[in-house]
């Protein structure tokens, strides 16, 4: 899986990235063959004045496909993280299935039904 992780106004700690890699591994590993690249940028919006302003965004990039961006915001750090990469999987899941409802009715509907063929005497 292509990850990229950067941040701004605050420290990228190994602990952060192996934290970032393990639950995008966990949320999203299914799907690592249908990825093209993810990139996640973690940052403090307030720096030092506290408040709910540790914020994660993460984009993922689907060949052929526009992107899909996810971002949460919370005190912690580490709660943002897990709650994004969360929504991440789900969002990949929906993306990934209405590629392939989409397939299908395309495959179905070039197929000619079986009752247009004509018997074989």
């Amino acid at each position: 899986m292509n990850i990229h992780i950067q941040a701004r106004g605050l420290a990228l700690t190994s602990a952060l990235r192996e934290h970032v890699k393990r639950r995008l591994q966990f949320a999203l590993g299914w799907a690592d063959g249908r990825l093209r690249q993810i990139s996640v940028r973690l940052s403090d919006e307030n720096g030092p004045r506290g408040g709910e302003d540790k914020r994660c965004r993460i984009q993922i990039t689907f060949p052929g496909a526009p992107s899909v961006v996810i971002d949460d915001t919370e005190a912690d750090l580490y709660v943002a993280i897990d709650r994004a990469a969360d929504r991440a999987g789900r969002s990949v899941t929906r993306r990934l299935e209405r590629q392939r409802n989409c397939r299908q009715s395309l495959l179905s509907a070039a197929t000619p039904p079986d009752s247009l063929t004509l018997p074989l005497y």
